[in-house]
């Protein structure tokens, strides 16, 4: 039986007028009782174990009841439950998408001139130097200074001033960072929709917001260490925010391995006050290689 069907026929079996008052409440009380249920149906097994010979008989029949409710309050919001069905498994696969599954991965640049590329392979240098308005961060690349030196902007020392990394593990992992377009001068003006939408200003902005809700949420849970999983509503938040930009096409789950990814070398950055980062697009991993030669003022 598929979901259309069932939601015909169990709507047959509603016996409470569609002008009730009560009409939505009954079935999400519904909801609410037959999870309990389940729960105690599992509280016994935990209690009896083998001795409860109807678990697995039980437990079928409590989430078909729940299935029952579940299609009810689906109609009641004029919604098809095979449409909430397929929806849920979209959101599903685009947090946790099926590996192998053939959609094959590439760069947002690959179509351009070599020149607008990205370097597939290549470090920036983090150091800290002593200024007479404080202590700032440089990057340089090949040598060469890459933007302006930068410090916390913040009362506290937290180490925001080192968060052009968070801009390069976007880099790597999802080959998408309009700030290091900017700041590496590597902006593909060969289109000029190109340079202007996804290369612009308010990319840039974008950018910068989700470094900053992402350090926010960072923040509160000590800066990610040890943290494997994100939260998920803090994801959606950044798809959300990227919506209109080519980087939509990069999953949850690519978006949550760019943001450890990152903080795992940022931690590093912070507590060494500077260092090597290694950036391969190719394997889409960004890493801290090392304190840099030379003594960090």
């Amino acid at each position: 039986m598929n979901f259309g069907d069932y939601q015909i026929e169990a709507a047959k079996t509603d016996i409470v007028a569609s002008d009730d008052p009560h009409a939505v409440i009954v079935p999400l009380l519904g909801l609410a009782g037959e999870v309990g249920t389940l729960l105690s149906e599992y509280k016994k097994f935990l209690r009896d174990g083998s001795a409860h010979q109807r678990f697995k008989e039980q437990v079928a029949e409590d989430l078909g009841d729940l299935l029952w409710y579940v299609s009810n309050v689906a109609g009641k919001f004029d919604l098809r439950l095979e449409d909430v069905a397929r929806s849920n498994l979209d959101k599903i696969g685009r947090r946790w998408p099926i590996s192998g599954d053939g959609s094959a991965y590439h760069l947002l640049d690959e179509k351009f001139p070599e020149h607008e590329q990205f370097p597939r392979l290549f470090q920036i240098e983090f150091g800290e130097v002593a200024t007479d308005k404080g202590v700032r961060v440089t990057m340089t690349w090949n040598c060469n200074p890459v933007g302006d030196a930068l410090s916390d902007n913040a009362p506290d020392d937290d180490g925001y001033r080192f968060h052009d990394v968070f801009h390069l593990s976007y880099l790597a992992v999802l080959g998408w960072s309009p700030i290091m377009r900017k700041l590496m001068r590597i902006k593909r003006e060969s289109s000029l929709v190109t340079d202007e939408v996804e290369d612009g200003a308010r990319a840039k902005i974008i950018e910068e917001l989700v470094s900053q809700l992402v350090f926010t949420y960072a923040r509160a849970h000590n800066f990610l260490e040890g943290v494997h999983r994100l939260d998920y509503h803090l994801l959606k938040t950044i798809h959300s925010l990227v919506a209109d930009r080519e980087v939509r096409i990069r999953s949850l789950a690519e978006w949550e391995m760019a943001i450890l990814q990152g903080y795992e070398v940022w931690r590093s950055i912070r507590n060494n006050r500077g260092g090597i980062v290694h950036v391969d697009l190719l394997q889409r991993k960004i890493a801290f290689i090392g304190s840099p030669s030379g003594v960090l003022k």
